[in-house]
């Protein structure tokens, strides 16, 4: 089955890698002979779909997470292995998402109002005629 990351991007299934294991957790009574935990793999450095700006993108912003080019996602939340599965998929469908989405727009500094500027300073102020009043009467 094959991954849609989005509309231009989909990942073959050939080029994904799957990993069945004993899940830790609950289960019931064929808790210890299903394999239900999932780890999904995909060789972001190998992989045939992707462009080399899109392969240059993912390698430095997912880069502590991969290992020799591959990424990897385990899923072991649901008792099925099926469900388990589809989590995987999701998991690593949003992190190439992620991964390769456009920077957020630089954010432009702003100047607080006169206005603002103002009501913070009267605030001051009050707060510091309330600190005033608290203090022991001076001995004159």
């Amino acid at each position: 089955m094959d991954l849609e990351v989005s509309p231009a991007l989909t990942i073959p299934a050939v080029e994904l890698g799957w990993r069945f294991s004993r899940s830790s957790g609950p289960g019931g009574q064929h808790v210890n002979t299903s394999d239900s935990r999932v780890e999904l793999s995909w060789n972001v450095a190998d992989s045939l779909v992707l462009s080399d700006d899109q392969r240059t993108l993912l390698l430095t912003r997912l880069g502590r997470r991969l290992i020799a080019g591959t990424i990897t996602v385990s899923a072991s939340e649901r008792r099925s292995q099926l469900r388990n599965r589809e989590l995987a998929l999701g998991k690593l469908s949003a992190l190439v998402a992620e991964g390769l989405a456009p920077d957020a727009a630089p954010r432009r500094p702003t100047k607080r109002t006169r206005g603002s500027n103002q009501r913070r300073l009267a605030a001051k102020g009050q707060r510091s005629d309330t600190k005033k009043q608290r203090r022991r009467p001076s001995a004159e």
